[in-house]
């Protein structure tokens, strides 16, 4: 699993023209899921997205977490995030996951993030247009991949 983890001070995401998800402080999290993936790749990350000290703390420094701050996650699908541009100019996509494999993962991934923060988290909608906004706060914007732990 890839993830994109961005600060925000407010985040949404607009299916057909409605607000589908939207947050104000806290993390837009943007997720890309191979077949290779599975639900340990879904633990260390979930526990890696609300521990991750990126929020300012009294003193201006980054040492609070998502959870220490009681803020929101904005979860959204995105499969772009396993492009290969390895040949040419068109990105293959061929890594990521076909929806039979992803959603069901998805789906735990989403359960399990709102699990660890202990609250539910907003989402938009797989597979779907979606239009998303946000607010970068810093800025702030992590990669991480479960495949490479760093």
């Amino acid at each position: 699993m890839r993830v994109v983890i961005q600060r925000v001070s407010e985040a949404s995401v607009t299916i057909d023209h409605k607000v589908n998800g939207q947050i104000k402080f806290g993390l837009l999290v943007l997720v890309g899921i191979e077949d290779a993936d599975n639900t340990d790749d879904i633990d260390w990350l979930c526990n890696k997205i609300v521990n991750l000290r990126i929020f300012n703390d009294e003193n201006g420094v980054m040492n609070c977490s998502v959870k220490d701050i009681d803020g929101s996650i904005l979860l959204v699908s995105q499969f772009t995030l396993h492009a290969s541009t390895k040949k040419g100019n068109r990105p293959s996509y061929i890594k990521a996951s076909k929806p039979a494999i992803a959603i069901p993962l998805y789906e735990s991934f989403k359960q399990r993030l709102a699990d660890e923060l202990g609250k539910p988290i907003e989402t938009g909608i797989f597979g779907a247009d979606m239009k998303v906004a946000l607010l970068n706060d810093g800025p702030v914007t992590i990669l991480i991949d479960s495949k490479n732990k760093e």
